[in-house]
């Protein structure tokens, strides 16, 4: 039997909370083990209630929400951080994964993405919202270009696996390059693997910026 998953919600309006909770608990072994209104909050229910993910706004009262992610992720490294915002700016983005986050979801893309995030996490992958630009990409692997070492080429990778990369490199779920290329998800998740153990990569951050470097998409 799988893991039952203990999701924590941390927001300040009511609405989004009900919002977020209704949309979860569709799912068969997903259950909503508590909600926060601030961060303070947050990290005190993430202490008693040790859930296995945090759905945490970044503007709510009080505690900062890049503090808030950083206080609660040196508590708890193995837990699942989804941020939930509607700022689309490279510098919220960027904060927000330097603090910790593992996946960031605009509110804009709440019903749509937000469960493929959980998806993500629940299976130690990275997400990011589709609607994020690719302005804050392009941003964010400038920075990183300096402190990243030299990646491999292309050529390690079969054209099935290209294809692959450019569509979760895009921001992809699984099922849809699924979709798209007319295979299955397992098939996808094999591919997947393969292209991280070729290309020496850890995270999805990784393949976007092999993506980029390598020309494999725009920015």
């Amino acid at each position: 039997m799988m893991k039952a998953i203990r999701i924590l919600i941390a927001d300040d309006h009511p609405v989004v909370r009900r919002g977020v909770r209704t949309l979860l608990e569709t799912r068969d072994g997903w259950s909503v083990c508590g909600e926060a209104r601030t961060g303070e909050e947050a990290l005190e229910r993430v202490r008693i209630l040790k859930p296995d993910i945090l759905i945490m706004d970044l503007s709510m009262p009080g505690m900062r929400g890049f503090e808030a992610i950083r206080k609660i992720h040196e508590f708890n490294p193995n837990l699942g951080i989804v941020t939930l915002t509607i700022h689309d700016t490279e510098s919220m983005f960027r904060g927000a994964m330097e603090a910790g986050a593992h996946a960031y979801v605009l509110k804009s893309d709440l019903d749509g993405r937000l469960m493929e995030a959980v998806e993500a996490l629940c299976e130690n992958r990275e997400f990011f919202s589709p609607g994020i630009t690719q302005t804050v990409l392009k941003s964010c692997v400038e920075d990183y270009y300096d402190r990243q070492p030299e990646a491999e080429h292309p050529d390690v990778l079969t054209p099935r696996q290209l294809q692959v990369l450019r569509l979760v490199a895009r921001g992809n779920s699984n099922k849809e390059v699924a979709s798209i290329l007319g295979i299955s998800n397992r098939t996808v998740e094999a591919h997947r693997y393969q292209i991280m153990s070729r290309l020496h990569a850890s995270t999805l951050s990784d393949l976007v910026i092999f993506a980029v470097r390598n020309k494999l998409i725009g920015t």
